[in-house]
């Protein structure tokens, strides 16, 4: 037996030895699969670089080339914008290389017309194809100028020809321009009308025992009203309904005349849709079809066929000829030619997104950043007049006033100033407005709500609950002021009355640059949304035109036989400069332009985002805005 216990021992300590290198063995092989990945992906990653760096050194003239006899389809993606935002040439080369397709992708307005009018004169060009399937979002006003180029498109005696599975209110507008519709036999279309439905949040923050001390002036401003409310109030219920009807008019009278029927074919109530619904089998296609909606009902293999007979196939011989737009588009880049001789130039800027303070990149109105290209138009001494291209419902009204501030030197230097309204121009957009010399808007855009308020939240009930709580001395009755701590009696009434010398400086801004009184304004400000038809009866615009009227109003003002436009624009860093020609190169050779259609929940957690999103973002030093909540149309 004692023999044995020296080798039970030495077996013990053998099986001891072993563990460690099990586990060691282990961590060896994890490790080494970690680094493989690691080259792997690294490897990928530069492939993909190397491949763009070569494709855009090769700069080949006619990377997309057009056929001789094709159609031009038009795939709008995204949201039709004023100005993008921006984003990191690099994260939107990856993006693109690995087909990630954004969730909220834009599509610049000026360049679906100009793609549209480039068109109508391109011989190569037979038919416009609209597929709208990926088009979100626009605003009636952006879609009216679209219709209109698609208007002049058609009068070059060119066919266009909509399709698709089916069709969204925005899409059917400019569906509705097309010389024949045609929709899948089990497709969709249901216009639903316009309307305001903001998310109301009064309970939760109750509930989360957090308190919102509101500060407004203006029966209409109803911009707060989420935030101290759980539904809509019957003066904001008035209010809007006016404007939304007026718009919804419009659509309606547009498409019942591109159609070529009344617009009693519209089904204003559920009672009137149902039964026409009931009497087409509950067909959504065939109500459709006849309803007068679409012209024929047709697969996506028939409409392929249809479309081969007018313009013929493609290379693989598997569809019709085509080029999408974003394709189309790389063809028509900017190439100069030659220096202008003309010096003399009409500036636009654009200012587009919500009016925050400090600097802020392009979709996003900054107080010091549009400031600063404003200045930039004063100071350049070929600038004779600048076009402010408007597109915002507000926000800040420290910001917006910094802007007028600049607005107002642009004036003094005897550059005259001439603000283009596009789908919005209210609360803060009207605010950055009202200096300009003369006031463009388009029928349809959404505008006045003149008003102020100012909004904080305090927390120290929410914290008391869990436990947290603030408490010390100080000097004055303002010391310590901080969400954490109640808002007392004293600061309260300093709010308010700021935000109602806010609310006076508005109004006298607005009565001293059009001529009215401050009883005037006050009668149609309150906050009061307006369309520009109803703003040019108040007299707070001065024509109905678009961005080229403005453009021509600015010139004549400057008294300009001959003159060249100009976009003025935040500069790109060197490094965006090069990665945006590198990798602007190498998307042409990639892929452009995916579509990207959003689902009910996709839209109901953006909408969500976004309405956290302005808590945050909203950044005025004194807490005071100007903002059109209501002007969201859903």
């Amino acid at each position: 037996m004692q023999e044995l216990i020296p080798e039970m021992q030495e077996t013990m300590q053998t099986k001891n030895t072993q563990k460690p290198n099990v586990f060691k063995r282990l961590f060896i092989f994890l490790w080494g699969f970690i680094n493989t990945s690691r080259k792997i992906v690294l490897n990928l990653i530069f492939f993909v670089f190397l491949f763009a760096f070569i494709g855009a050194l090769s700069n080949k003239e006619n990377l997309v080339v057009v056929p001789d006899s094709t159609a031009l389809v038009l795939n709008l993606s995204g949201d039709i914008v004023e100005q993008k935002h921006q984003i990191d040439p690099v994260d939107a080369f990856i993006n693109e290389a690995f087909a990630k397709n954004d969730k909220q992708p834009e599509t610049l307005l000026t360049d679906v017309i100009r793609v549209i009018n480039k068109a109508k004169n391109d011989d190569r060009i037979k038919i416009l194809v609209l597929n709208l399937s990926g088009l979100n979002r626009s605003g009636l006003t952006k879609l009216r100028e679209i219709g209109a180029a698609l208007s002049e498109f058609k009068n070059s005696n060119k066919e266009i020809i909509a399709i698709g599975d089916g069709f969204s209110q925005d899409q059917y507008y400019l569906a509705s321009y097309a010389n024949k519709i045609w929709m899948n036999p089990q497709g969709w279309l249901l216009l639903q009308g316009y309307g305001s439905y903001p998310m109301y949040f009064k309970s939760a923050l109750d509930k989360l025992n957090i308190k919102q001390h509101i500060f407004r002036v203006g029966t209409y401003k109803s911009a707060v009203e989420p935030y101290m409310r759980d539904n809509m109030s019957a003066a904001a219920k008035e209010a809007n309904s006016l404007w939304l009807n007026e718009l919804w008019d419009i659509y309606k009278d547009d498409v019942a005349t591109q159609r070529g029927f009344g617009i009693d074919n519209f089904d204003e109530t559920s009672s009137d849709l149902i039964a026409k619904f009931e009497q087409n089998d509950s067909n959504f296609a065939e109500y459709a079809l006849n309803n007068d909606w679409v012209d024929a009902l047709k697969t996506r293999e028939q409409m392929r066929k249809e479309i081969i007979v007018l313009v013929g196939k493609n290379k693989k011989g598997n569809s019709f000829s085509q080029i999408n737009f974003y394709d189309y588009l790389s063809t028509l880049a900017v190439k100069p030619h030659f220096t202008s001789t003309i010096k003399d130039k009409v500036a636009v800027i654009v200012a587009k997104g919500t009016i925050l303070d400090g600097d802020q990149d392009p979709g996003t109105i900054g107080g010091n950043s549009t400031a600063k290209l404003l200045r930039k138009a004063r100071m350049d001494k070929n600038v004779k007049a600048v076009v402010l291209r408007v597109d915002s419902p507000g926000g800040s009204s420290y910001a917006s006033e910094i802007i007028r501030q600049e607005v107002e030197l642009l004036k003094q230097s005897g550059k005259p100033v001439v603000a283009s309204m596009g789908t919005y121009g209210a609360s803060g957009g009207y605010w950055i407005s009202a200096a300009a010399d003369k006031i463009f808007a388009a029928p349809t855009t959404i505008t006045g709500s003149i008003g102020i308020f100012g909004m904080m939240m305090t927390f120290d009930e929410a914290l008391a609950r869990l436990g947290i709580h603030s408490d010390g001395v100080g000097t004055t009755e303002f010391a310590g002021f901080s969400p954490a701590r109640p808002l007392t009696d004293g600061m309260a009434k300093l709010f308010q009355l700021n935000i109602n010398r806010g609310y006076k400086d508005f109004i006298s801004l607005v009565a001293n640059n059009r001529n009215m009184t401050l009883e005037q304004v006050d009668s149609i400000a309150q906050g009061r949304v307006w369309t520009g038809n109803k703003a040019k009866e108040l007299g707070l615009i001065d024509q109905l035109g678009n961005l080229d009227d403005a453009v021509i109003e600015a010139a004549k003002l400057a008294k300009l036989d001959k003159y060249q436009t100009m976009l003025i624009e935040k500069e790109v860093s060197p490094r965006d400069a090069m990665l945006q020609k590198l990798f602007g190169q190498a998307s042409v050779w990639l892929a452009t332009g995916q579509a990207v259609t959003l689902s009910p929940v996709d839209l109901f957690m953006h909408k969500i985002t976004a309405e956290l999103s302005k808590l945050k973002a909203f950044n005025d030093p004194q807490g005071m805005y100007s903002f059109c909540e209501s002007c969201e149309l859903e």
